[in-house]
């Protein structure tokens, strides 16, 4: 497993991370004894690099990876987790809640105050059960997740004690660097004219489909701002190629995106690989990208995707994706 240092030399991660948003039950309920066998099998792998966030099953994703990371060193593994919503008691259905399967008991909130960072990153050390946080990502901040009106509320908010609290939190050690787990490429920029960050979890826009980030990447690695690349199947259609009931960002892909995706599955064939190959090794071809998420919830499709990783397309192979890539 290769690693990469970030922040500062502060934190080094590992290549290849594994992201916990399925073993929330998001979409299909993920059993714990399973979750804890994805758990288990990544560190086997070598994988040091876990990413949580407390809308993960509405905290059940931090206690199981909180349960797991108990038995290991400390200083052995790396963690980033997720502040911007603070999780409510809830026993009845919220708007959001559908996502996951069997999640606990919780709504959430946004608040992306001086008090409301605060408050989420004392609430994620009680869920985890750990001393240590590495990273702390301000989560689905921008206009993919938030109306005009209420992102210039929240990024109001961020402005007015947020990014104060998240550098008083660097300053003191309670985490070691932060940044913004997002979906879309403006607000990134947006913050990085605000605030003096360390990284971005950018998911979604920059895979072997979306070049939308590409630009941003290169920013990054001038700007000393790692870029963990997530999201890297883009809802699911590099994963199941254009087939009907294919998902593009969370939605059905429209004829064009399986058009694209169709040309892309075909050049993989000709080079003697698949869709899934070319889509997982696509992100970190790129020297900024200092880790990938791959986010899974069973042993088997990690499994699946360690061996596609080990099975390298040439480096004469890229330039052919390219004209069917979608830049927004």
């Amino acid at each position: 497993m290769k690693f990469n240092t970030i922040a500062n030399d502060r934190l080094k991660l590992s290549q290849i991370g594994l992201g916990t948003g399925p073993l929330g039950g998001l979409y299909v309920e993920s059993p714990r004894e399973r979750a804890m066998q994805v758990l288990e099998a990544a560190w086997q792998y070598g994988i040091r690099y876990f990413d949580t966030a407390p809308f993960y099953g509405y905290g059940l994703a931090e206690r199981r990876v909180g349960d797991f990371l108990q038995g290991k060193s400390a200083d052995e593994w790396v963690l980033s987790t997720k502040v911007g919503r603070l999780l409510k008691p809830n026993s009845g259905p919220t708007p959001e809640i559908a996502d996951f399967v069997n999640a606990l008991k919780f709504g959430a909130e946004f608040d992306y105050t001086y008090d409301g960072i605060m408050r989420s990153i004392e609430d994620s050390y009680a869920r985890l059960g750990l001393t240590k946080i590495d990273v702390a990502y301000v989560h689905d901040i921008g206009q993919f997740a938030h109306s005009p009106e209420m992102n210039a509320h929240y990024m109001a908010q961020l402005e007015g004690g947020g990014f104060r609290a998240l550098d008083s939190l660097r300053s003191s050690g309670a985490i070691k660097a932060w940044g913004i787990g997002v979906n879309e490429v403006a607000v990134c920029h947006d913050v990085m004219a605000r605030a003096d960050l360390d990284c971005i979890l950018l998911a979604g826009r920059y895979s072997l489909l979306d070049h939308t980030g590409a630009d941003l990447v290169a920013q990054c690695g001038a700007r000393d701002v790692a870029i963990i690349a997530g999201g890297i199947f883009n809802s699911g259609i590099l994963a199941t190629g254009p087939t009907a009931g294919a998902h593009f960002d969370y939605q059905l892909a429209s004829a064009d995106i399986k058009s694209r995706v169709g040309a892309m599955q075909d050049i993989a064939k000709s080079h003697g690989h698949s869709l899934i190959q070319a889509a997982l090794q696509f992100p970190i071809q790129a020297p900024e990208v200092s880790s990938m998420l791959l986010g899974v919830d069973t042993v088997e499709k990690l499994h699946g995707n360690i061996n596609d990783l080990a099975q390298p397309l040439p480096s004469s192979a890229w330039a052919a994706f390219e004209p069917h890539a979608f830049r927004g």
